[in-house]
């Protein structure tokens, strides 16, 4: 049993490695879309996600910073604006596609700002990650045991969900990859007919106007 708890919890502290990532934001003096800081991960549909980002500074220091959510599809998850301290989005994705998680910094008002930067560590949880295991630990009265065993099923669930996703699309490429080759392949026998009857016509068309001419 000792062994299985380590094994159990050897899997799960490798699953969930992941480390929050760091950046600086600089702030600007006006809105522009191509100063936004964004970050991108792909999810699959019907799956929780939860993004955490925790901003140094303060309210009226000067700087004006604002998240915005979206996918690929255009579907939007999530706006916060003027935000310090810990900000928290959840929501559940529509779409098997890639969603952006986007920041901008701007000043505010006439205030100096000394270093018109905002520090930020963000953490994006998916799935299985995103769930808050302690609740349901205590909701359905689970042994801690019989809660990693669930935590790790979903994890396994969700790698298959994965691979199956990476097998149909790589289905379909390889679909398409042979329709263009049959495309190709037919428009090269058609071309090379083509040149055939157009070398035969201008042989009968040559030899005619020689004969008109009575060169032969």
């Amino acid at each position: 049993m000792a062994s299985l708890k380590s094994l159990l919890s050897g899997f799960l502290l490798l699953a969930g490695c992941a480390q929050a990532l760091k950046f600086d934001l600089e702030a600007t003096s006006s809105h522009h879309s191509n100063q936004r800081r964004c970050i991108r991960n792909f999810v699959n549909k019907d799956t929780l996600v939860v993004v955490t980002a925790t901003l140094d500074g303060y309210k009226g220091d000067g700087m004006n910073v604002n998240m915005h959510i979206s996918d690929s599809h255009g579907n939007e998850y999530g706006k916060a604006k003027d935000i310090a301290g810990e900000q928290r989005i959840v929501f559940t994705s529509h779409h098997d596609a890639a969603f952006d998680v986007c920041f901008e910094n701007y000043l505010t008002g006439s205030k100096y700002v000394e270093n018109p930067r905002r520090h930020v560590e963000l953490d994006i949880d998916i799935g299985a990650d995103a769930k808050d295991w302690s609740a349901i630990q205590a909701t359905e009265k689970l042994k801690p045991l019989e809660t990693d065993l669930r935590r790790i099923e979903e994890l396994v669930g969700e790698v298959v969900s994965e691979m199956d996703y990476l097998r149909a699309r790589e289905q379909k490429l390889r679909d398409t990859n042979e329709s263009t080759n049959n495309r190709v392949k037919w428009f090269g026998m058609a071309t090379t007919f083509l040149l055939i009857a157009l070398w035969g016509w201008q042989i009968m068309y040559l030899r005619a106007y020689f004969r008109s001419k009575h060169l032969i």
